[in-house]
């Protein structure tokens, strides 16, 4: 179906025709209930939307188009296992990776079978290491842990170890490695002590090149400081769907942990790919983890559209791209902790909802998934949130702040939520000529006025949400997590794309593996495209 040529659609489109040149400065005038109409909390959690150019007239007719997509059908096929992942022929299934309870998705089909086993060997391979039971090759015990892998297998864990970090364990050193560039792992080889140091090696096919090279050059390291091939299996632990190759590479088969192909590995931290993770926060830490996300399931998949934090997310992405024509969303996290939240949502959203063709193949008739990008917002504020103030351009925006700071220091966090209250404010009202004339009259001549009055008026007008979180506890987070997932699979049913493959990712890395020979052999160069083979040749002239 075309969504484009639906009623639902249509309708919205007639309301964005009379809506869109409402400011938000008169929104908020004319209701003074608007914050209440517009704002939702669930388990520490409050998602004001107060400031989006919407109102509840809006949202109604957006929860329309959840029913002409038949959203809840979706959901339900989605949560019961069937295999909605249709061009890999999958089920989709990291639901079942927080449950707490078995069966799941039904009696006849229950992963829930491997999956609590596979929790709990995690759980109590993450305790020996934590309690200095794990011994190396020479008997010490593992003192550090190195995760290696990429994209879903090093974002996710990756990003909740450091949002966890004042959990950690504190004689525990975890690290993460992703890069291929030599510069990310060579140094850090330098620091370790390969007699206490373990590796992780996190890759479903165990042939994802990046993880497999950046694995090769830690296994040669560690053997050539141990002087035996043996020492791998202690070294050594792999997060795989192909158990048989890491047992090949020297891994030992207790030290194996199973991924499954109804698991995508951007929506894989839940898996084994979180092991890192656990030995860093420690196995309550992750099942808390676990239940907050378990929660925003059920709250995702028994809430109705209008109260519910996933689809009313999901539904002012779709008001803002494919409506008020806005093409990037920057994530603005104001706590140190969340720093790598934003490189997530990259992942999550653009690899899953960044397509032109729908799931029956034909090219789709909107925009679909716009370009998401952030820093941390404190910084932001003194690089490109000049360009959100003036730029001229439409830039929705996501606040998320802690309410309780994590490393608490006096008087740093409320000048912290002070910062972010106030760049939401300013980006949503902006200043009009009248008010900065008002500030600057009686300090400066009029021809001075004049000539700087241009530069102090600010259009405001610009959308955003702000999700502000009681704590940064495993369980708020896991929430949180939860949360942008089933945005993006509510996007995702709404646009009629498929969610849950990457053929843009696979297409890099079939050509990668092209060039890969050419670039010492200048013969095979010389069947690729001009461009590449100039590149080659300046390589090939300034590598050695």
């Amino acid at each position: 179906m075309n969504i484009t040529s639906s009623a639902a659609w249509k309708a919205i489109e007639a309301h964005r025709k009379s809506f869109s040149p409402v400011h938000l400065r008169q929104l908020f005038a004319s209701d003074p209930d608007r914050v209440a109409t517009l704002s939702l909390s669930f388990d520490g959690i409050l998602f004001d939307f107060s400031k989006q150019r919407l109102d509840s007239t809006t949202l109604a007719l957006l929860v329309e188009l959840t029913k002409e997509v038949g959203l809840a059908e979706s959901t339900a096929r989605m949560f019961g296992g069937e295999k909605i992942n249709v061009s890999e022929d999958r089920s989709v299934l990291h639901v079942a990776l927080r449950r707490s309870g078995a069966p799941f998705p039904s009696a006849d089909f229950d992963v829930m079978a491997e999956v609590l086993p596979t929790r709990q060997r995690m759980a109590a391979f993450a305790d020996r290491v934590r309690a200095g039971e794990a011994l190396g090759f020479t008997g010490m015990p593992i003192r550090t842990v190195v995760n290696i892998g990429i994209g879903g297998s090093d974002l996710g864990p990756k990003m909740l170890a450091y949002a966890l970090r004042s959990i950690s364990h504190p004689a525990l050193a975890v690290h993460y490695v992703s890069n291929l560039d030599s510069a990310q792992l060579a140094p850090l080889l330098q620091t370790l002590d390969p007699r206490t140091t373990l590796f992780l090696v996190a890759s479903k096919t165990f042939t994802t090149q990046e993880t497999m090279l950046n694995a090769q050059t830690a296994r040669n390291w560690l053997v050539a400081n141990l002087g035996d091939a043996a020492a791998v299996a202690r070294h050594f632990a792999a997060l795989t769907a192909k158990p048989e190759r890491a047992v090949d590479f020297g891994i030992d088969e207790g030290s194996v942990f199973p991924l499954w192909d109804w698991v995508g590995g951007r929506f894989s931290l839940w898996s084994a790919v979180g092991l890192a993770l656990m030995i860093a926060i420690g196995p309550q830490a992750y099942a808390e983890l676990l239940a907050g996300a378990e929660r925003m399931d059920e709250h995702f998949r028994s809430t109705p559209c209008e109260r519910n934090l996933p689809v009313v997310m999901a539904l002012i992405g779709i008001w803002n791209t494919n409506f008020l024509g806005a093409t990037t969303n920057a994530v603005l996290p104001y706590n140190e902790s969340l720093r790598y939240f934003p490189s997530f949502l990259q992942q999550l959203e653009m690899e899953s909802n960044g397509k032109s063709v729908g799931i029956d193949g034909q090219p789709l008739a909107h925009a679909s998934n716009p370009i998401v990008w952030g820093e941390l917002g404190n910084n932001g504020q003194h690089a490109f949130f000049q360009l959100l103030h003036q730029g001229g351009r439409l830039v929705p925006c996501d606040f998320i702040a802690a309410v309780r700071s994590d490393y608490p220091l006096p008087g740093h966090q409320e000048a912290l939520l002070a910062n972010c209250f106030a760049q939401s404010a300013a980006l949503a009202f902006g200043k009009t000529e009248d008010e900065a004339r008002s500030e600057l009259s009686g300090s400066m001549s009029a021809a001075k006025l004049a000539e700087l009055l241009p530069h102090k008026v600010f259009a405001g007008n610009q959308p955003s949400s702000t999700l502000l979180l009681s704590r940064l506890d495993p369980q708020t987070l896991g929430a949180l997590v939860a949360l942008y997932e089933h945005k993006v699979f509510v996007q995702g049913a709404i646009w009629g794309l498929n969610s849950f493959d990457q053929w843009g990712v696979e297409l890099g890395k079939a050509v990668a593996n092209s060039i890969l020979p050419a670039v010492s052999d200048a013969q095979l160069a010389k069947k690729l495209d001009a461009s590449t083979q100039g590149l080659l040749a300046f390589t090939r002239q300034h590598i050695a």
